[in-house]
């Protein structure tokens, strides 16, 4: 049976999978796995990564992992649900490197304007602790969906008139 992942199992997950990589890799985390590694939260259901380039060695891997480790791995990220702007990777905040791994937390705007689009009550008390930390700011916040809002269109589950409302009523109460 997998359990809610802690720092102390994060960090194992990032340890063992350093161990397993046979090159350089990027490893992202996005959710509840930087919720946790940030400290605002204790625990995680999921630890959600994205991996860049993509390894074979490294996603097959992660199967035995998440038995020995018991908990939840899945590959996800920001990306899959809205544009990203360029240059992501650099906005994103390096953690720690583990073998030939380097593991970052996703592009934090990315992580709050996903959240905010969800809208789920777990996400948006995230990203009000994103901005209670100033880990993110409203007015760049703001600024970072507009570069984002002319690719929306690539994302046809989201209503864009509807996403500009829920990151405007976000980021106004700052």
């Amino acid at each position: 049976m997998r359990e809610l992942a802690d720092a102390e199992r994060i960090r194992r997950f990032m340890r063992a999978l350093g161990r397993e990589a046979d090159g350089e890799a990027r490893i992202y985390f996005t959710g509840g796995a930087t919720a946790v590694l940030l400290g605002w939260r204790a625990m995680t259901v999921d630890v959600d990564i994205r991996m860049a380039p993509d390894s074979d060695r490294l996603l097959r891997a992660i199967p035995a992992l998440k038995e020995s480790l018991r908990i939840n791995v899945e590959l996800a990220s920001p990306i899959e649900f809205i544009p990203v702007p360029v240059g992501w990777e650099d906005r994103s905040p390096f953690i720690a490197r583990e073998g030939r791994l380097d593991f970052h937390h996703f592009d934090l705007y990315a992580q709050a304007m996903a959240k905010i689009e969800r809208g789920h009550t777990q996400d948006l008390a995230d990203v009000r602790e994103m901005m209670d930390r100033a880990l993110v700011t409203g007015e760049r916040a703001l600024a970072y969906f507009d570069r984002l809002e002319p690719e929306l269109y690539r994302y046809p589950a989201v209503d864009p008139p509807s996403f500009r409302r829920a990151v405007e009523e976000a980021f106004a109460r700052r």
